[in-house]
């Protein structure tokens, strides 16, 4: 019998070349990016959406370059002081490289980023653990947006169903979720179901860098934080 590929060992030396060699192709990208792109900025976002966030990527390839992934890697490109920084000030973008961010480089104007990032949004299906924004409860009766042979799943879902005359209904009111708690499992496919939108994938502007100055997004934030940082 001929042995399994998923058995065959690996060496742990090859796959830590591996990993060396795609961090330093994305330091090498970045640091390629910086002297190509007129300003840089840093984003955070929500609900991220990653075919939705594709889309937008190409919408706007002949312009600009985004870059998402590991934020210790992208501070090593651009420097994270002054003695290392790749062009004066990057320095303080590096610093604000924390949690779910990425860079944007460009050579749109500054009205131009920041109308797109303020208005980009793209609705989507709440995933499990979600904040629900709204409380949706369902009332007793029958559930006519449902075929017959959804019966069983929706009553593993938690809800009080039963089939009367071929027809599924409700025996009693039932809370798929709750404004402000977490949606379960069950909850999240209930609302897919029911063709609700809870989640909202925003994109926001931190701070943006450019040769001449530097201006950060976020309030509650100034250079001295992100000096001291």
């Amino acid at each position: 019998m001929p042995k399994s590929k998923r058995n065959r060992p690996v060496t742990l030396s090859k796959t830590k070349k591996k990993g060396r060699e795609h961090k330093e192709s994305v330091v090498n990208s970045i640091r390629d990016a910086v002297e190509k792109y007129n300003s840089i900025y840093v984003f955070s976002f929500e609900n991220m959406r990653n075919l939705k966030f594709k889309e937008f990527r190409e919408q706007h390839k002949l312009t600009s370059r985004f870059f998402l992934g590991s934020n210790k890697v992208m501070q090593v490109s651009l420097g994270r002081s002054d003695a290392d920084e790749i062009r004066p000030g990057l320095h303080k973008v590096s610093k604000l490289l924390r949690g779910d961010s990425g860079l944007f480089l460009t050579n749109l104007s500054r009205e131009e980023v920041e109308r797109l990032f303020n208005e980009y949004e793209e609705y989507d299906f709440a995933r499990t653990g979600t904040t629900a924004t709204e409380m949706l409860e369902l009332k007793e009766g029958p559930l006519e947006q449902f075929t017959h042979e959804m019966e069983p799943f929706l009553r593993k879902q938690g809800m009080p169903v039963r089939l009367n005359k071929g027809v599924i209904e409700l025996v009693s009111d039932f809370v798929v979720c709750e404004e402000g708690k977490p949606l379960s499992p069950e909850s999240a496919r209930i609302l897919r179901l029911l063709g609700t939108k809870m989640a909202t994938f925003r994109l926001h502007l931190i701070c943006r860098w450019s040769p001449e100055d530097f201006e950060l997004y976020r309030e509650g934030l100034d250079e001295s934080d992100v000096e001291s940082s």
